[in-house]
């Protein structure tokens, strides 16, 4: 077999591939057995049918085309692996040249992962925000907390923002009751909000017993977007009396004696999580930083099948939310034109960084183990809300291992470039990365740990 590459573009490559006849012959041999199991001709056992008789009662173009369609994808491999390409898609394969006892010739386009010349990533340096937790932030860490041990008490008054209210609720479209629209006895809190468009203003100021009718627009199903009244009617208004903030609410809602020390746990817990959202912050920042630096062609085909997956997710998380486009556009402040661009730009980084990151783990000759797999099995697993051994098995069945793997090596890539960064928040400080545990404390160096286990350990041998 001979085959020559094109490069149509950084990211498409053409082969054209040479088979001799004599390396389709196992191939012809092949077809013609898989044939003489399919027919039946008198005076012969079925799988024995002579291959003269074959071209004869068949014809030999079908022969030669089940034999074409076996040898191609494997001499197609062959042309990949021998040409050092690397596909990103399914090929588009043509038969140029081919007649019987001749040469086989056939063309094959596809996108291909692009050659990229790997920046210096040793000591990048970017900047992020600083951990900030306001005492307003500790304020409403424990304003929760009073409302996780409050008590709902009856009153005898219109409702307000903030109080608890049973209702009816029945919404209508030319008269008709909407299906699953109607609803009795439910519970709801006063400007939570997410339900249904004026259903708050619509409650304020009901007493027990009262009934409103507003206008509303649909927000899922079937009717998404069309007018409905909706009649609300309140049969109950609850007040919350919130336990004071003092020492015993302390020691009921925590291990703590005192409101100084619940307080002083809380900010600690609430700078530990700001310090993750940190250094998510700044593996963003360094990997933009990065990007940068160098330019990566990006394939076309891949980023319009990203951006359409892209586009379906959001699509299907807003309908779990119960929320138009036209509703989050207006939420988020853009227009049609301004998510897209967005979108786009976000899609084509994530692209951009997947290439360059297996580049670096090819080059550091990152490897994984079983037990690296299965972790990453079940985290992914438990982001998605599936059983981890479900999970698992769909994956091996539907061969996404590969897949699998590859983001744990990008992910290796990518605390490599992290670790060896220089980071610092606004205020000029550098921040702690590399020891930085999963609950947002910070470890120890291993230098420093090793220095003090160092005395312990030679007291033990001794």
């Amino acid at each position: 077999m001979k085959s020559a590459v094109e490069t149509l573009s950084p990211t498409r490559a053409k082969l054209t591939v040479e088979v001799p006849f004599e390396e389709l012959e196992p191939s012809l041999d092949k077809a013609y057995k898989q044939i003489a199991q399919q027919i039946n001709i008198p005076g012969f056992r079925r799988g024995k049918v002579p291959p003269m008789v074959i071209d004869r009662q068949v014809g030999r173009g079908a022969v030669l085309d089940q034999a074409i369609n076996d040898v191609v994808p494997a001499k197609y491999m062959e042309a990949l692996e021998a040409n050092e390409l690397t596909p990103l898609a399914q090929p588009e394969i043509e038969v140029t040249k081919f007649e019987d006892n001749e040469t086989l010739e056939f063309t094959a386009e596809v996108d291909i992962r692009p050659e990229i010349t790997i920046p210096e990533y040793e000591g990048i340096e970017a900047t992020v925000d600083d951990v900030e937790v306001s005492d307003a932030d500790v304020d409403e860490q424990l304003q929760a907390m009073r409302e996780r041990f409050g008590t709902l008490a009856d009153v005898e008054r219109a409702a307000a923002d903030g109080d608890f209210v049973v209702i009816d609720l029945k919404a209508t479209r030319d008269g008709e009751v909407v299906d699953g629209a109607e609803v009795s006895g439910m519970s709801y809190r006063v400007g939570r909000g997410g339900m249904i468009d004026g259903l708050d203003e619509a409650l304020v100021g009901l007493a027990p017993g009262e009934e409103k009718v507003f206008e509303s627009e649909l927000v899922g199903g079937d009717l998404v977007g069309e007018k409905v009244e909706v009649a609300v009617k309140v049969t109950q208004v609850q007040e919350q009396e919130l336990p004071d903030l003092d020492d015993e609410f302390a020691q009921t809602a925590s291990e703590f004696d005192t409101l100084a020390e619940l307080s002083d746990d809380v900010r600690e817990r609430l700078s530990r999580g700001k310090r993750l959202e940190q250094a998510a912050e700044a593996r963003d920042a360094v990997l933009e930083v990065l990007l940068e630096k160098v330019e990566i062609p990006l394939p076309e085909s891949l980023v319009a099948d990203e951006l359409n997956a892209r586009r379906q997710n959001v699509e299907q998380q807003m309908m779990y939310a119960g929320m138009t486009m036209e509703k989050y556009l207006e939420e988020e402040g853009q227009t049609v034109e301004e998510f897209e661009a967005d979108l786009d730009r976000r899609v084509r980084d994530a692209v951009a960084a997947q290439f360059l990151l297996d580049e670096i783990a090819k080059k550091e000759e990152f490897g994984i183990d079983q037990a690296e797999l299965s972790q990453h099995l079940v985290r992914r697993a438990q982001q998605s809300g599936q059983d981890p051994q479900e999970f698992a098995n769909h994956m091996f069945e539907h061969n996404h291992i590969p897949d699998l793997v590859q983001e744990i090596l990008r992910g290796k890539a990518l605390a490599q470039i992290v670790e060896s960064a220089v980071v610092k928040d606004a205020s000029g400080n550098v921040v702690e990365l590399k020891n930085l545990r999963p609950d947002g404390t910070i470890g120890k160096a291993e230098a420093e740990a090793d220095a003090e286990s160092g005395p312990a350990e030679e007291n033990s041998e001794a």
